[in-house]
């Protein structure tokens, strides 16, 4: 694959976990759990902007109390038992190979994760700290994505300007979000995409 000439080599590489670094079968699941199934992008967007979503992954709410809300909300039937022993199994692990591309990114430049995550997610792992200089959670900082504030924060606890950042995520939204605010913001689709793109901006051994 030929290298793509960027403008700067960036200081940092932001990544989003769910679905880039670590395999997770949320959608694939929750759509068997759904009366009427819906197309990848329309799944993820009703996720993104779900109410109860979001409340758990700000920290907002408990586990017991989410579990209420969102099958209410996706008119789920099973029940609320059943629900959160699906739902935290989800997450699978990180990418075959997904951890040796980490270290050998991390030669050159600094690394972090910008994740909407949950305690029932999180607690599936270990130290993200072997993996990142910066590891950020939206139940652990009270913002999430797509919401301008957590890239802020993010910046912030990075201690970066927003060109320095390259981010990496398989959610539109969020890209958007990354770009409006100058951070060089890229949509991928799963780990060899994300690698296939690392290697085109020759921030990755071909």
């Amino acid at each position: 694959m030929l290298k793509v000439s960027w403008m700067n080599d960036p200081e940092w590489l932001l990544f989003d976990l769910g679905g880039v670094l670590i395999e997770s079968t949320v959608f694939e699941n929750l759509n068997r759990l759904l009366a009427e199934s819906l197309d990848a992008a329309s799944i993820k967007r009703r996720w993104l902007y779900s109410a109860s979503v979001r409340l758990f992954e700000l920290g907002e709410i408990s586990a017991e109390e989410f579990a209420e809300r969102f099958i209410a909300e996706w008119q789920l039937d099973l029940s609320e038992t059943a629900f959160l022993m699906e739902f935290a199994s989800w997450p699978r692990a990180f990418f075959p190979g997904a951890k040796q591309t980490l270290r050998e990114l991390r030669k050159n430049h600094r690394l972090a994760c910008l994740s909407n995550s949950n305690p029932l997610h999180w607690g599936r792992f270990g130290d993200f700290d072997a993996d990142f200089d910066v590891a950020l959670f939206s139940h652990q900082l009270g913002v999430i994505k797509p919401d301008p504030e957590a890239f802020v924060l993010a910046l912030d606890k990075c201690g970066v300007e927003p060109a320095a950042v390259y981010f990496y995520d398989d959610c539109a939204a969020n890209v958007d979000t990354a770009l409006s605010l100058g951070i060089k913001g890229f949509q991928v689709d799963g780990f060899e995409s994300l690698q296939q793109l690392l290697r085109s901006q020759g921030l990755y051994p071909a």
